[in-house]
Order: C-alpha cells, then sequence, then structure tokens
C-alpha cells in the first residue's frame, strides 16, 4: 500500500473517531438549555470582536489582498448581526409551538418541541470562509447540535486562523474543525451525520448528496447558478448600472448571489454598458492597487479566462470595464454582448467579474428567456411599475428575490435562505436555520 494511500485511511479513521467523540458528548446532553446555547453563540461573537484584524489579514492573504473592509462589511458584520438575532430571539423559538386540534380530538392538544438532532456537518467554500462557516454554524448551535466543520482547501491561511480560534474560544466536545483536499472532503461527506450543510458547486453538491445518501443523512444544499438581473423599461439606466455594478464586482463576482448575467430592453443596450463603465471606474478607481479583489487562485483565474476567450472566439462582444491589464490575480471586469447561447459563458454559473448582457423586447420575452433555464438561487428586478415587479414575482421561480437591488435579500435574518431546485435545497438563516 502506498504512503499516500495509508495517509488517506488514518486521516479517514480520524474524521470518524472525530464524529464518533462528538457523538457521544451529544449522548450525554441531548437537548442543551437556553443558558448553554447563549454561552456558546456568545463565545462566537467573541471570537469575532476580539480577532477582527486577524481575521481580515488571514483572508487577504488567501485572496492576495482583500480590503479589510470588504471582509468586515461582507463577513464579520453579517456574522455578528445573524449572532445577535439568533440569541435574542432563541427563548421564543425554542418554546414548544401549540397546534390546533379538530374537535373530535379535543379535549386534547397538540404541540411541536424542537429538538437537536444531534451533530451536524457543514462544509465551508472558499469565497467568502468566514461567514459561510459561521452563519450555519450559529444556527446549528443555536438549535442545540455540536458540529464537525469542513473548511475549503483553497483558503490556507483562513483555515490555520479560524481553527486556531475556535480551539482557543469553544469547546471542541460542541465544535471540531475539518481542513483538507478532496479527498478529506469526500470523506467527509460521507460520514454519518444527523444533517448535512454544504455550500458549493451544483456539480459538487450532486456528489456530497450522493455520499450523504448512503447513511439517509438529511442534507441543505445552498448551491448557485445563473442569477439573472431584468432591468425594466420604466428604470433609470444610471441607477440600475451602479446598483448591478456593485453586486457583482464585490469580492470581484465570486459571490454565489451575484448578477450572473443582465436581461436589458433591447433599446437600451449601448446606454446600460456605457452607464456600467461609468459605475465601475466610479467604485473600483484604483482597481489594480486597492478595493477590488483578486481571484481565489490560479486555476479560478484560468476557468474565468477561459469563458472570456471562448466567448470572445465565437463572436461575442468584450467591452472591459477598466483600464488597462490586471496584475497578478486581479481580474479586470468586463461586459460581453452577443455570446451564443451554447457558449460555456452562458451554461456556467460564472462566478466572476464577467457580465453577459441579453436584450428582450418586452417583460414577457425576459420571463420567458429565465424560465427556459435551470432555477437560479437569486433573482433580481429593476422596475417601478407594481404589475411588472408582481408579474415578475409571479411568473418565475428563484431562492430569493430583490427588488431595485442586488445582493440584499441574504442580509435579512427573517428571511429564509436557499434555492430552489439546481440551486440548491433546504434553507437556513434565523428562525429557519434553527428549524433546519
Amino acid at each position: 500500500m502506498s504512503e499516500q494511500a495509508t495517509a488517506t485511511i488514518i486521516e479517514s479513521q480520524s474524521l470518524k473517531a472525530r464524529l464518533d467523540r462528538l457523538r457521544s458528548a451529544a449522548r450525554q446532553a441531548p437537548c442543551p438549555p437556553a443558558d448553554t446555547r447563549q454561552k456558546l453563540l456568545g463565545q462566537l461573537e467573541a471570537l469575532l470582536k476580539e480577532n477582527r484584524d486577524r481575521i481580515c489579514a488571514a483572508i487577504s492573504d488567501d485572496f492576495d489582498g482583500r480590503v479589510p473592509e470588504e471582509t468586515l462589511v461582507l463577513e464579520i458584520f453579517p456574522s455578528l448581526q445573524g449572532l445577535a438575532h439568533n440569541r435574542k430571539q432563541l427563548k421564543r423559538w425554542m418554546k414548544p409551538e401549540s397546534k390546533s386540534v379538530a374537535l373530535w380530538f379535543q379535549p386534547g392538544s397538540a404541540r411541536v418541541h424542537y429538538q437537536p438532532l444531534g451533530v451536524a456537518g457543514i462544509i465551508v467554500p472558499w469565497n467568502y470562509p468566514l461567514f459561510l462557516a459561521i452563519s450555519p454554524l450559529a444556527a446549528a448551535l443555536a438549535a442545540g447540535n455540536r458540529v464537525m466543520i469542513k473548511l475549503s482547501e483553497a483558503t490556507p491561511h483562513w483555515n490555520r486562523c479560524f481553527a486556531d480560534l475556535v480551539a482557543k474560544y469553544l469547546d471542541p466536545d460542541w465544535v471540531e474543525v475539518v481542513t483538507g483536499g478532496p479527498e478529506v472532503g469526500a470523506e467527509f461527506s460521507a460520514l454519518p451525520f444527523d444533517h448535512l450543510l454544504f455550500t458549493g458547486s451544483t456539480a459538487v453538491g450532486r456528489k456530497v448528496m450522493a455520499a450523504a445518501s448512503e447513511h439517509l443523512v438529511p442534507v441543505t444544499l445552498e448551491l448557485g447558478g445563473k442569477s439573472p438581473c431584468i432591468i425594466g423599461a420604466d428604470f433609470d439606466l444610471g441607477t440600475a448600472a451602479a446598483r448591478v455594478i456593485s453586486g457583482k464586482l464585490v469580492n470581484a463576482g465570486q459571490t454565489c448571489i451575484a448578477p450572473d448575467y443582465a436581461l436589458v430592453p433591447e433599446e437600451s443596450l449601448t446606454a446600460f454598458v456605457d452607464a456600467c463603465r461609468v459605475e465601475a471606474q466610479k467604485q473600483f478607481p484604483d482597481w489594480r492597487v486597492h478595493g477590488y479583489t483578486s481571484i481565489i487562485d490560479a486555476k479560478q483565474l484560468a476557468r474565468q479566462q477561459s469563458l472570456l476567450d471562448e466567448a470572445r472566439a465565437r463572436g461575442a462582444t468584450v467591452t472591459p470595464l477598466f483600464e488597462g491589464d490586471g496584475a497578478g490575480r486581479k481580474l479586470p471586469a468586463a461586459i460581453v454582448t452577443g455570446a451564443p447561447d451554447d457558449c460555456a459563458l452562458m451554461q456556467e454559473e460564472i462566478f466572476g467579474p464577467l457580465l453577459p448582457v441579453v436584450t428582450y423586447h418586452d417583460l414577457e420575452e425576459a420571463i420567458r428567456y429565465v424560465n427556459e433555464r435551470p432555477r437560479p438561487l437569486a433573482l433580481y428586478y429593476f422596475g417601478h411599475e407594481q404589475s411588472d415587479i408582481g408579474q415578475v414575482l409571479t411568473c418565475t421561480v428563484s431562492g430569493g428575490v430583490t427588488v431595485n437591488d442586488t445582493l440584499l435579500h441574504a442580509a435579512l435574518d427573517e428571511l429564509p435562505f436557499g434555492g430552489v431546485g439546481p440551486s440548491g435545497m433546504g434553507q437556513y438563516h434565523g428562525f429557519e436555520g434553527f428549524r433546519t
């Protein structure tokens, strides 16, 4: 047996042993009281508040220069907000929920009791490595579960930071942090958890679900897909461009709910592209030096370039949004028009700073275009006419919608977050996370 194979087996045994230890702890205290859960959530809050600079530096190192402001606004602040919401609502969530009973069952009563499942597994992606670890972790701890977290191999600096902080702030009988490459990820997915939450690509999500099915482990899959952005004919193009560019270029487009492509009225195409270029340069004036995030690694950078090269070779027009070439792993943002429907740019989730723009003649055509494709994680509509807003909301199906802006629905703790079909299954955030 090779040395590599032996190492893999040892790691697998270690994962199973760590799960067994957490499960044993869960059996000894199967339904921890509110005070215990509040303490755990408070320890997570302290971890974030007391180590902001270290966290920002670690994530910046992985992204080859992500500015601290982006990590603070997109990861640390939302995580703290979610933790505060969980702590405030926890006792109310834990109360049994009364249900009505039919006349022939009276004077009996019926209630729903929310019980911890036991040990939850969480698989974290690389694009928001803090927030997408803390948010499901907070939900699992609020619900009284022990947790094993598998971090992405693409964020080694963050992994070392987070593993060290978790060991310092949280009891190992509650949270275990796992690192390693694809082999470890595959083994982690196949463990007999009581629930498994995965955030990542649809392709990997299929593999995770297949592995979990061996033990009939229930899964929550937070995937992605091609989230459309429809610009209504009655909406100001400059305002729409500003908000689309903001949602698209934050974290250099490496966001699961980023606008993947835009649908604009045919007569507005040129004006919209010009407005996007103006806004991109306004929002990122020093993009090569400061404020604009790099692509996470060379593999993802090559994929982005391949998407662009194929579309251009097949007749698409590429309009750069910035002046000059990129440096290091900074990929210049671009608008792509006229890309064939069957090219990879139009078929795959982009997950980068490239924005295809497609024209439409009327709203029905735009809606039809969206509905002919797999159901997305997010959808954005810009328009003032209530009948048009109602038509878009009624006639499309997506995980979540923001009207007249982008990304915002995912930041509201009272709203469930999740996909539908190819963009995911199950929901979390707030009470939905507690219930999951």
